[in-house]
């Protein structure tokens, strides 16, 4: 691949355009705001002039519902060798460009699963694929130059192939991603008409259940509309835990006996199934998960802080593995939460303590 003409200069396309940049690939960029286009094009992402002829690929990065009438008008105009698309939902868009006859043998749908809750291109980097799964959904009608050049572009933005049937797909995110958006929406929907003293509590548990529903409502209203099917069948499944959740907790609330033990065993049932479901999250760069054990540190908000633990860990020859921070209410501290192998904790606690800091049960 040598040239490339990237649709759509979002978070996503911005994002590939700046990959393919970076590895010496001629980017043009097109969007339906110039003004956007222009700006992927100021962060290096690309020029925002129109390619002189045919380019080796076609990356269409539109919302979903504007991706088959994109790619009908950029396949009808011959623009590349082969196109793709990166929305997060693939059955709909390729039966739609079947219903309006488009030649599927240069196509191929594809969805990069990464993202931020920022949107445009500002918020685009050029690592934001790197080591993340990129779907592939090939049909029988997808030619092997095609799949390949898919494959490049796969391999130039340094995300993981991962190749599925189209509705498999949209039944797995609506399962890993577009139910978790909006269940974080309705949580932290409690929290609008919630009192101060309330809502002055907040911990990192809401804070990690909350942090996409930061994401922009018009873009998922988009998302949504374009899977709305398997995005019910999900929350279907949740309303039943739901109602058999609150009929558990009402059962504690009961004088007789029977009931209250009915209400711990329900209780019960739906955390150790959340355990279950949990475990079966992928690790560190996708393989099995692995208990680590947690070091808290408490540390002041302080430039340099965070540097010096890093610093001590490495001393001690301990590889942090995961780190989450919690800031303290109301004061300019925090706890760090170093997460390492078992067998390296011990080691890194005598460093820590040794080097004055204050260690905190997690």
């Amino acid at each position: 691949m040598r040239t490339a003409v990237v649709i759509g200069t979002g978070l996503i396309g911005t994002s590939a355009a700046l990959a393919l940049s970076a590895r010496g690939i001629t980017v043009h960029l097109a969007d339906h705001d110039p003004a956007q286009a222009r700006t992927a094009a100021a962060l290096g992402a690309g020029t925002d002039e129109a390619p002189a002829g045919q380019v080796d690929l076609a990356v269409v990065a539109v919302p979903p519902a504007h991706v088959a009438a994109t790619l009908a008008d950029v396949i009808g105009r011959d623009l590349a060798r082969a196109y793709v698309d990166v929305a997060s939902v693939k059955g709909g868009p390729r039966r739609e460009l079947a219903a309006l006859g488009v030649d599927l043998t240069a196509y191929i749908g594809t969805h990069p699963m990464a993202g931020k809750e920022q949107s445009g291109p500002l918020a685009a980097t050029a690592d934001l694929f790197e080591g993340r799964p990129w779907v592939l959904t090939p049909s029988r009608d997808t030619d092997h130059e095609v799949l390949n050049l898919a494959l490049e572009l796969v391999a130039l933005c340094k995300a993981v192939p991962v190749v599925m049937d189209a509705d498999a797909h949209d039944r797995a995110v609506a399962l890993v991603s577009h139910t978790p958006q909006l269940v974080s929406s309705m949580v932290a929907a409690r929290l609008e008409d919630a009192d101060d003293s309330a809502v002055r509590l907040c911990g990192q548990g809401i804070r990690d259940v909350t942090r996409i529903a930061a994401s922009d409502p018009r873009m998922w209203v988009e998302i949504l509309s374009a899977n709305p099917g398997p995005v019910a069948d999900v929350l279907a499944g949740i309303a039943a835990d739901l109602e058999a959740t609150v009929e558990a907790l009402r059962g504690l609330q009961s004088g007789d006996v029977d009931k209250r033990r009915g209400g711990a065993a329900g209780l019960e049932d739906v955390l150790r199934r959340g355990n279950a479901g949990r475990d079966r999250v992928p690790g560190k760069h996708g393989s099995a998960p692995v208990a680590y054990e947690t070091v808290a540190v408490l540390i002041s908000d302080q430039p340099g802080e965070l540097a010096r633990i890093f610093a001590d860990a490495g001393r001690a020859g301990v590889n942090i593995e995961d780190v989450r921070i919690e800031h303290a209410t109301g004061q300019q501290a925090g706890l760090v939460q170093l997460m390492v192998d078992p067998r390296s904790a011990a080691a890194l606690t005598d460093r820590l303590r040794d080097s004055g800091w204050a260690l905190r049960q997690p």
